[in-house]
């Protein structure tokens, strides 16, 4: 695995993927650590459910790789569906590279300027998406980049990338300026429903994530596409020495196909 810098994730350039933590964590609470359902009560989990014929899906054509579809949920991320479908059906997202890719971690893009530090939402001004218990970073998810809270949202969004048998439960810098990596929920200080830890288990994620960034869809065709791109040579600021380009976002009915 790539020697990721955490401070680099979370505390890079605005509008990067996670700049939404203002330096570097040691722990993570996740949704559920204050006052809504407690750790050991299961959630519904709604990322996985396919789509149904005939409703919204988007579709990013991505050149020399392929296709990925997938899964809007306007029920659970009302605001960042919408601005995800508008800012589509203006072709805001075409031709459009992914700027960061990071192995085992996510492929971030839909900046114009493609450094990291543009982009706006359909309402021309940053947009309050919140976050959904039912909602998660497993592998495939897509949500929004933030510039500190889910209030900063735009249009960068990023597909987690993990492998279906890793779950990156982040990390911590020792007083030396080692990168350690903490190994489970409990070590990482993450509180999660005990289902939702069962399924980063089985489909892998990056759980440090939850609650701080609005998640809006999941791939549901084409991870094979968005592991393929997270393969692709980068620089020293995780952009990619071959470009990496949406041809198109389109936003379609699903056919069942």
């Amino acid at each position: 695995m790539k020697n990721i810098k955490l401070i680099a994730l979370l505390a890079a350039a605005s509008m990067t993927v996670l700049t939404g933590c203002k330096g570097t964590p040691d722990t993570a609470d996740g949704y559920l650590s204050e006052a809504n359902t407690p750790a050991n009560e299961n959630v519904e989990i709604h990322n996985f459910i396919m789509p149904e014929v005939g409703e919204k899906i988007a579709v990013i054509n991505v050149k020399d790789y392929g296709t990925i579809k997938i899964k809007l949920f306007p029920e659970d991320a009302e605001k960042g569906v919408e601005n995800f479908i508008g800012l589509a059906e203006m072709d805001y997202y075409d031709e459009l590279i992914f700027h960061r890719i990071i192995p085992d971690f996510m492929n971030q893009g839909g900046d114009p300027k493609g450094n990291g530090s543009g982009g706006k939402s359909i309402w021309g001004e940053k947009f309050e998406g919140g976050t959904d218990e039912n909602l998660y970073h497993f592998s495939g998810a897509v949500a929004y980049a933030n510039g500190g809270a889910t209030s900063t949202n735009g249009s960068q969004f990023y597909i987690v990338n993990t492998p279906e048998d890793y779950v990156y439960y982040g990390g911590y810098y020792d007083m030396n300026q080692v990168l350690n990596y903490y190994n489970s929920f409990d070590e990482a200080g993450l509180v999660l429903p005990e289902n939702v830890k069962e399924k980063y288990l089985e489909v892998g994620g990056v759980p440090f994530l939850d609650g701080g960034y609005t998640v809006f869809g999941q791939v549901f065709e084409g991870m094979d596409v968005v592991r393929a791109m997270a393969q692709v040579e980068t620089d020293e600021n995780d952009k990619p020495l071959t470009q990496v380009m949406m041809e198109s976002v389109e936003i379609v009915e699903y056919t069942g196909e």
